[in-house]
C-alpha cells in the first residue's frame, strides 16, 4: 500500500521524504555477523533462514567452504546408527554437544535432539 506523505514507508527499505524525493534506507534488511571464523557467510545465511542452529550453520559452511559443496554430505559414517547406540552411550554424546534436558529424556528423543544439533 503506496501513501503520501512524509516519513511514510513506501516499501521496507525506501523512506519518502520532504519535496517527494525518497531515500534508501541503511537499516532495512539487518545482517546477522556471522563473525570472522564463518568462511561462507552465504551458506551460513541460508542455513539459519532454513532454522539451523548457529552452531550447525557454522559447522555447515566451513566444511562447505573447505571442500566442494557436493561432498560435505559424503563424510561421516564413522560413528555409526544412533539407533544402535545405549541410551547410556546417547545422553554422553547428548552431554558433549550440551543438549539441555537429555537426563530426561527417552532414547527416542535422545536421538532426534542429536540428529537435529
Amino acid at each position: 500500500m503506496r501513501t503520501r506523505g512524509v516519513g511514510v514507508n513506501l516499501a521496507a527499505d525506501r523512506l519518502r521524504r520532504p519535496g517527494g524525493r525518497t531515500e534508501e534506507r541503511e537499516d532495512a534488511v539487518p545482517k546477522r555477523d556471522p563473525g570472522p571464523s564463518v568462511k561462507d557467510p552465504e551458506l551460513y545465511e541460508k542455513l539459519r533462514d532454513e532454522g539451523d542452529s548457529k552452531e550447525k550453520a557454522a559447522r555447515i559452511a566451513n566444511a562447505a567452504a573447505g571442500s566442494s559443496r557436493k561432498n560435505v554430505g559424503r563424510k561421516g559414517g564413522k560413528a555409526g546408527d544412533y539407533d544402535d547406540w545405549t541410551v547410556d552411550r546417547l545422553r554422553k554424546r547428548a552431554a558433549e554437544i550440551g543438549i539441555e534436558g537429555r537426563s530426561s529424556m527417552r532414547k527416542s528423543e535422545l536421538i532426534k535432539a542429536l540428529r537435529s544439533h
